[in-house]
């Protein structure tokens, strides 16, 4: 066959191929079967792989991107229409590169951001880039924000607020130590130090317990740190229960006051 006539046949089977999808989109609109969305996204899936590629820039978001596309894709499905005389690819395009975009601007924000800065900041990196061909140097803030006609603190928060567009990862490796092992922020994170609490208790006991005698502090040390009960207690230092429960009483509110009167007298 010569190449003429195979360009003209490729070229019908094309045309016959897009009427053909079109009529499948008819009769979705029409019955909204799920088979036949099916097909159509198969159809159209390799287009929408390609738009959530040019937007995700290596980042993270591909997987997230490619569903946000698809939702544009059935959107498209839904409402076109070819009686304006487009063909679906050049409306649906617009449609999943919308979707696309409002999920990057609504949700790829490290922390909550209001709509005001989100849509200044690509005015302000216009801006820069324009001042800076004009000036031949780096704009100030000033010259932005009445390039811009905001104010400069509008121009400074929306800068500040562009960091949060990306927050690290506590995993991120910053640095190396000194034996080339990888530093993360984590690592850096300070944490609660309990011990610190731990010896001032134990100092304010210790400076507590010089107000008791020796029989209070034996009683105490069975009883709280050995584990006895008063009547072993008494037991092992030949005395009576009731005299245990006695001063144990008188010791601990010996402790009380002692602690609660000169609580920082062991710092």
């Amino acid at each position: 066959m010569p190449k003429e006539s195979q360009k003209k046949s490729l070229t019908n089977n094309k045309a016959k191929h897009k009427e053909e999808v079109l009529k499948l989109i008819a009769e979705f609109q029409r019955t909204n079967d799920d088979e036949l969305q099916t097909e159509l996204v198969l159809e159209y899936e390799n287009l929408v792989h390609a738009l959530a590629r040019k937007f995700s820039r290596g980042q993270r978001h591909d997987e997230d991107l490619v569903q946000v596309g698809m939702i544009g894709l059935l959107a498209a499905f839904r409402r076109f229409d070819p009686d304006f005389g487009r063909s679906f690819e050049s409306f649906a395009v617009p449609t999943i590169v919308g979707e696309i975009k409002r999920f990057i601007r609504d949700k790829t924000w490290s922390v909550h951001v209001p709509r005001r800065i989100k849509e200044l900041g690509p005015k302000i990196k216009a801006a820069v880039e324009e001042l800076t061909t004009i000036l031949q140097r780096s704009p100030q803030v000033e010259e932005i924000a009445d390039h811009l006609g905001v104010s400069e603190e509008e121009v400074l928060e929306t800068m500040e607020m562009g960091k949060s567009y990306q927050a690290l990862s506590v995993d991120r490796s910053i640095e190396a130590d000194d034996e080339g092992s990888a530093v993360t922020l984590l690592d850096l994170v300070g944490s609660k130090e309990d011990g610190y609490e731990q010896t001032d208790q134990q100092l304010l006991l210790e400076k507590a317990f010089t107000v008791l005698t020796t029989r209070e502090k034996q009683i105490l040390q069975l009883t709280y740190f050995e584990n006895l009960s008063q009547k072993e207690t008494g037991e092992k230092l030949e005395i009576s229960q009731m005299h245990v429960s006695r001063l144990q009483r008188r010791a601990l509110q010996k402790l009380r006051e002692s602690i609660r009167i000169e609580p920082s007298e062991c710092l």
